[in-house]
């Protein structure tokens, strides 16, 4: 059965970077995160109503790898085991992101929230220093601090096993590999 890890956390966490060397070392892949490139497509100014278009298609885009994995044999370990679907984001980010910029949040994120299922979080600190982007919004340390805490306790209150994921880029992946190798 295909294994889902989430990589969550406030932005500029390195939560991409750490899919993608998760996905090289597995030799499996892992699914990006919709809202940026619909925020590139359609423009970086949103309301609230967009978060909901983000989350259907951050949703669609994993059901489409999850698929792509199960039509083309999932792949395999040499224990028989099958290597995991890395996933950058899930409806956790998107609930956060619509509480903490409008105050409230669709139904449909939270009723999604309840129906997926996954078999570990990796929690990404914010101990990496901040890398400016066009997209992110909320580079102050305070803030920063605000949104990891809201994390951990969503991560502490929710019952899928988690882990957190501190340190520079080599001590992140090397933590990020024992959590999944004690998964698998």
């Amino acid at each position: 059965m295909l294994k889902k890890i989430v990589i969550l956390g406030p932005e500029s966490t390195g939560k991409s970077t750490l899919c993608e060397q998760l996905a090289q070392h597995y030799e499996t892949t892992w699914c990006p995160e919709f809202a940026r490139e619909y925020l590139l497509t359609n423009g970086i100014h949103y309301e609230y109503d967009d978060l909901l278009t983000i989350a259907k298609g951050q949703l669609a885009l994993e059901d489409e790898y999850i698929q792509a994995l199960e039509r083309n044999s999932l792949p395999m370990l040499e224990d028989g085991g099958h290597l995991p679907l890395f996933i950058d984001t899930d409806m956790y980010v998107m609930k956060v992101w619509s509480e903490f910029v409008f105050n409230k949040c669709h139904r449909y994120i939270l009723d999604q929230i309840g129906e997926r299922e996954y078999d570990l979080y990796l929690l990404c600190n914010i101990d990496l220093p901040w890398v400016d982007d066009e997209l992110r919004e909320y580079p102050d340390p305070h803030t920063r601090k605000k949104l990891y805490q809201i994390y951990k306790d969503i991560m502490l209150n929710q019952p899928v096993p988690w882990v957190e994921i501190s340190g520079d880029l080599e001590q992140r992946l090397a933590k990020a590999i024992r959590a999944v190798d004690l998964l698998l």
